[in-house]
């Protein structure tokens, strides 16, 4: 795309006013913010080295017929404050989250115009937003964000370009001059050996922003605009004061470790609003899902239809036996016609095809223990879904379904306000309307087709996972043949530190004979470490229940392992290359570690300090010794023996190889 530039200026240091610092906790970080020629900028430094040179910061606004740009901003007054607390999660990668930060509230004012600059500084990190009081100033159009990082030293850039369909893209590293227009989050690797994570937080009734490279080692903000007959505006965001943008963050960390170890985004979001979190449970699940990608089953009604009383009898009854919390029935609803392209039906929320008795199915689940998770898919059109919401999810309440996966299958979606960027504000707008209705009905959403998350699952903690990355599907379909063994050893450090993900993992059955040459890169050994390295709260067990029958012994994995945590810690890594993850359970003593490699084997040897005291009984799953994706991925060598804190771990991974294991506390 085009590369903007609009109100973006050339910051020098004269003419400078307003000179204010603000440093982290541990004093390691200080940000500099100061007004050159009437133009506010920050600068970032870590123990005294350059990070970040001065950076243009500011919006282009339109207020009626005037444009008001390059305006004479002046520092009026500057508070300072400081937060340490430490809040609990409802569920999470953490039971626990320490708030520590410093902040700096910077006052500006142009002609009648008053805005704020909200910095606040971590000990890994910085964030700030900007803040319209309440003043006289009408409706506002955003034009343009001018918020700009300006790196010391040219980063090597992890991305994936903005116009990717739904994020689901591979991730791919490149000097930053090399990068276009790019989604957020990115990950960058400085050259004095740190990393950085860039993205945004609590996005609310805002479009999200992208990123491109505007000048040499400068990044600028490009925010998702707004569309109108299928062409899109200058216009980026409408809004009236008082109003504040979402939090601009960066992560700045020496090690990989730190970096996965910020809880920035989370700690920039606001506290829960839904008083009683009781109904809200992470849970493992199994779906009608996999055979319809494998194209054996179909979503609409027929000879092959997949989401059949008999066939979710069955799912139900192996999920019980099992210890699975639900199964997703996809291609349970009418409409499924339309969406490919049969005829022009509607989806409908509340009418099931004629071979799925809903009614004997919701009581045959409560029979035994577990729960139907329902599917709305809407093609893109956001607008009809908005509109039957209440109906919808009051129909899932009656029939005691907790949580439904949401999809918007279409490259432009329709809202309320025509097609629109599902990121941008009015796709904004529509997601938020659905969590917060489907809070009312004690409903937990698995989006789909999302707009990147941003930490909302704060404030809305039914908002339990999303898409918004290439998953496990591509596996059974991709004219490429599938995802490389890369892809997963990519994820933890990009997509998945914006949050939970929805990747599916757990395919025991790696070909496709209805597709030869697509299949899964991996090990049976690396499908069971997704569990753990991949975090979802909503987790699902992605592949047909007959293929986990065959393979009992590995199955027991999935079947223990948790997906709600305590503590987590990244052990070890190398962007694209090899993951080390450890988690404990959040209701038990027991770890689970999980591990996985690119194309390339290795050993890796694992320090079990994490464990702390006393003894642990370690089940491995690892790749046999002739283990190899491409030949061999089912050998699997299974061992149990007893450790302590002080043992190390030695470790094969084979080629797309894995390791799983399980710390039973004794």
């Amino acid at each position: 795309m085009k590369k903007l530039l609009i109100g973006l200026l050339c910051v020098t240091l004269v003419a400078c006013n307003g000179n204010n610092k603000v440093s982290s906790p541990d004093g390691t970080l200080t940000l500099d913010f100061h007004v050159c020629n009437g133009q506010p900028a920050y600068s970032v430094s870590c123990n005294g080295t350059d990070v970040l040179l001065p950076s243009p910061m500011g919006l282009v606004l339109a207020i009626g017929e005037d444009t008001l740009r390059d305006l004479q901003w002046a520092v009026e007054s500057t508070e300072f404050d400081a937060a340490d607390t430490t809040w609990e999660t409802v569920w999470g990668e953490e039971r626990f989250i320490r708030d520590q930060h410093n902040q700096m509230k910077v006052c500006l004012a142009a002609n009648a115009i008053r805005m704020n600059i909200v910095f606040r500084v971590f000990n890994d990190g910085f964030a700030f937003r900007y803040e319209f009081p309440e003043q006289e100033l009408g409706d506002i159009t955003v034009l343009d964000e001018q918020t700009a990082y300006v790196f010391a030293q040219e980063p090597q850039v992890w991305s994936i370009p903005w116009r990717t369909e739904y994020y689901e893209g591979l991730f791919t590293k490149a000097p930053l001059h090399e990068k276009d227009t790019m989604c957020s989050p990115l990950t960058l690797e400085m050259s004095d050996g740190m990393y950085a994570f860039i993205h945004e937080a609590n996005v609310t009734d805002f479009p999200c922003q992208n990123l491109y490279v505007s000048s040499a080692n400068t990044l600028g903000t490009y925010l998702t605009p707004w569309m109108q007959d299928g062409k899109e505006l200058e216009d980026k965001a409408y809004v009236v004061a008082p109003f504040v943008t979402p939090w601009r963050f960066v992560i700045l960390t020496r090690t990989l470790p730190d970096l996965m170890a910020s809880r920035i985004m989370l700690n920039l979001n606001e506290p829960c609003r839904i008083e009683d979190t009781s109904w809200i449970r992470p849970m493992k699940f199994l779906g009608i899902w996999w055979s319809m990608h494998l194209h054996e089953w179909t979503w609409s009604q027929g000879k092959r239809h997949g989401a059949t009383t008999a066939n979710m009898r069955r799912y139900l009854k192996f999920a019980s036996e099992n210890g699975f919390g639900g199964v997703l029935a996809e291609g349970w609803n009418t409409g499924w016609e339309g969406y490919e392209g049969i005829n022009n039906d509607r989806f409908s929320f509340v009418t099931p095809y004629s071979d799925y008795d809903v009614e004997s199915l919701s009581r045959y689940a409560k029979e035994l223990g577990v729960n139907i998770i329902c599917h709305h898919e809407t093609s893109g059109r956001a607008d009809e879904y908005e509109a039957d919401l209440d109906t919808a999810y009051r129909f899932m309440q009656q029939h005691g379904m907790p949580a439904v996966k949401t999809g918007y299958v279409a490259p432009i979606v329709r809202t309320v306000d025509g097609l629109q960027w599902n990121k941008g504000q009015s796709g904004v707008r529509h997601y938020r309307k659905v969590i917060e209705t489907a809070a009312k009905y004690h409903i937990c959403i698995d989006n789909h087709e999302p707009a990147m998350p941003t930490g909302l699952q704060r404030t809305y903690p039914n908002l339990m996972t999303q898409e918004g990355i290439r998953g496990q599907e591509w596996n059974a379909w991709a004219q490429d043949g599938g995802s490389p063994c890369s892809h997963v050893c990519t994820l933890p450090f990009t997509r998945m530190m914006a949050g939970p993900a929805d990747y599916t993992p757990g395919v025991f059955a790696f070909e496709n004979p209805i597709i030869p040459g697509t299949r899964v890169h991996a090990t049976l050994c690396n499908q069971l470490a997704l569990f753990v390295v991949l975090y979802s709260p909503l987790q699902m067990a992605c592949d047909k229940i007959e293929n986990y029958a065959k393979h009992p012994a590995e199955f027991q994995f999935i079947r223990d392992v948790p997906c709600d945590w305590n503590q987590s810690r990244l052990l070890e890594g190398k962007i694209g290359d090899y993951v080390v993850m450890a988690r404990q359970d959040r209701h038990s003593d027991d770890w689970y570690l999980g591990a996985i490699t690119n194309e390339d084997a290795r050993e890796i040897t694992v320090p079990l300090a994490f464990l702390g005291e006393g003894e642990w009984q370690a089940t491995i799953y690892a790749d046999a010794a002739d283990a190899e994706w491409q030949t061999n991925p089912y050998a699997t060598s299974i061992e149990t023996r007893m450790v302590t804190a002080a043992d190390t771990l030695n470790i094969r991974l084979a080629t797309g190889g894995g390791c799983a294991i399980r710390f039973a506390k004794q």
